[in-house]
């Protein structure tokens, strides 16, 4: 029997991006101490209290059935904290809950493509964008962007590729690259996709860890609206990634019709989830603050330590828990440089080809362990680049 070509070719026929990550933990399983830079995993577990919360629901009896669109009470508080936060009028009508950020991006992508669709994404990208394109069946087709622009998108590059293209999938604040895209740039992206009739797909999942400029969901600006599915999710602004619960914001007409495909697919989320979602979100943006200050305190971290020498760049961290190193001054690529990093100093960071080819010659950071801990590993690793550009 033979699988399907949609399962044979979900990473295209190489690397899903995770190499170093799946032998860094090889690594720990066999004992090795590791110190793991690599996934955007919080050092912190979910809040006590969102934990008491969500026991109280399953222990009052909310383990059943959940509605499949998501609680009113859940898709209301997310209504209104997106109303709150973007001005754009919003209701429960508006959204779907889904099984995390990644359930929204496939659904989105299910919405917005047929078979055979060109589908655009933006390099460097999250190591799952391409494969969930393929996912639905679509032809991923990236737009590079450059190191030189710090990877802010330019519209004129989008515009180039998007002939024939049926949507197009960015993501700020930016995971690799910790890029927020401004303001001009977002307008910019607005005009290529009003002007090529492209829906737009904005992964909005790190909008609480905004370090320089301010967070513009593109759902806001003129005419946009009834073009833009927006992904949000509970992982990164409440430290709840293993809850998985997401969701997705568009016309209500599109819901609509995603509550349909929910209910073939996922057939919703566990109700003491949503529970302590609601919990969670009432906290307000104190405690949303709260959770993204360890992000922000290690940015200046990195700051301080990489100032003041040639042999690492880094990229304007301006959002999320990520940085993205330039490290082309080692004459490594970063496969090479994550892999020897590895080998040699046991710390485990993720090479910018494994965020695509635009990425090449750096590496992402994830600023993801207690602050001593992480300034010592950023220290080692400035270090060993400074040796490799030194030819020792």
């Amino acid at each position: 029997m033979n699988l399907s070509q949609r399962m044979q070719t979900l990473t295209g026929g190489g690397s899903d991006g995770w190499d170093v990550f799946i032998k860094a933990r090889k690594m720990i399983a066999a004992g090795t101490p590791v110190t793991e830079l690599t996934i955007g995993e919080h050092d912190i577990r979910t809040a006590a209290p969102i934990l008491q919360d969500m026991h109280g629901s399953a222990m009052n009896g909310h383990t059943g059935y959940a509605m499949v669109p998501g609680t009113d009470r859940l898709r209301d508080t997310v209504a209104k904290r997106t109303t709150d936060r973007t001005g754009v009028p919003t209701t429960r009508d508006n959204v779907l809950i889904t099984p995390g950020g990644q359930s929204a991006l496939f659904a989105a992508h299910a919405a917005a493509c047929d078979p055979g669709d060109i589908a655009l994404y933006l390099d460097p990208y999250y190591a799952t964008y391409p494969g969930t394109l393929r996912g639905v069946s679509a032809i991923p087709k990236a737009v590079p962007t450059r190191a030189e622009d710090a990877f802010q998108p330019r519209a004129d590059d989008i515009a180039a590729h998007a002939a024939n293209a049926k949507s197009l999938l960015i993501n700020s604040p930016n995971n690799p690259t910790g890029t927020v895209y401004s303001r001009a740039t977002l307008e910019g992206i607005a005009q290529v996709c009003i002007d090529h009739d492209l829906w737009l797909i904005s992964d909005e999942v790190y909008d609480t860890q905004v370090w320089e400029g301010a967070h513009i969901s593109p759902r806001s600006l003129p005419g946009m609206a009834e073009r833009t599915l927006v992904v949000g999710s509970m992982s990164k602004s409440h430290a709840m990634t293993g809850s998985r619960c997401g969701w997705l914001i568009g016309p209500e007409e599109v819901i609509a019709h995603l509550i349909t495909f929910a209910t073939h697919t996922t057939y919703g989320v566990p109700g003491f989830i949503q529970d302590a979602s609601v919990f969670a979100l009432d906290q307000g943006p104190e405690f949303e603050a709260e959770i993204a200050a360890p992000f922000q305190r290690r940015r200046a971290i990195a700051q301080a330590v990489l100032a003041g020498q040639n042999s690492v760049g880094l990229i304007p961290a301006q959002g999320a828990m990520y940085l993205m190193l330039d490290i082309r001054a080692t004459g490594m690529t970063g496969d090479d440089f994550a892999n020897a990093l590895l080998d040699e100093h046991h710390i485990a960071i993720m090479p910018g080809e494994s965020f695509g080819q635009a990425a090449a010659g750096h590496i992402r950071v994830a600023m993801t362990i207690e602050d001593q801990a992480f300034e010592g590993a950023l220290r080692t690793l400035t270090r060993f680049a400074e040796a490799r550009a030194a030819g020792t």
